[in-house]
């Protein structure tokens, strides 16, 4: 007698299944991961954004003013909320080039983390 073995057998389609199922749940994952990593660097992008903002600020108003660096502007500052991220600068009270640092603080799922520019702008 001749058998005809054209098709396919019950543990061969149970063996794709399970070898299929095992693809999509590793696909499910790494894009969950991949969401994540996107808002962490949507938000890592604006904090970066908002300090070197309030770093021009600075500098427009160090610039502002004869002699340099005389503007009320030019001073230390915040807490601030903007956009809930938490900013606050300082300025080095004197000398011809000032440390100026500005910290952008914001909160994620592992605790609170900052943005931080650092520069010094000459007076």
């Amino acid at each position: 007698m001749k058998t005809d073995d054209s098709g396919m057998t019950l543990v061969e389609v149970l063996v794709a299944l399970v070898v299929l199922s095992i693809g999509v749940l590793a696909l499910t994952g790494s894009s969950a991961m991949i969401n994540r990593m996107i808002g962490r660097g949507r938000v890592e992008t604006h904090a970066a954004l908002l300090a070197a903002g309030q770093m021009e600020k600075l500098r427009q108003a160090a610039a502002s003013t004869v002699p340099r660096c005389a503007s009320p502007g030019f001073a230390s500052g915040g807490p601030r909320v903007e956009d809930g991220l938490l900013q606050s600068w300082t300025v080095a009270p004197t000398g011809k080039v000032r440390r100026v640092r500005v910290t952008v603080s914001y909160l994620t799922i592992r605790g609170q983390r900052s943005a931080v520019l650092e520069t010094g702008v000459e007076c």
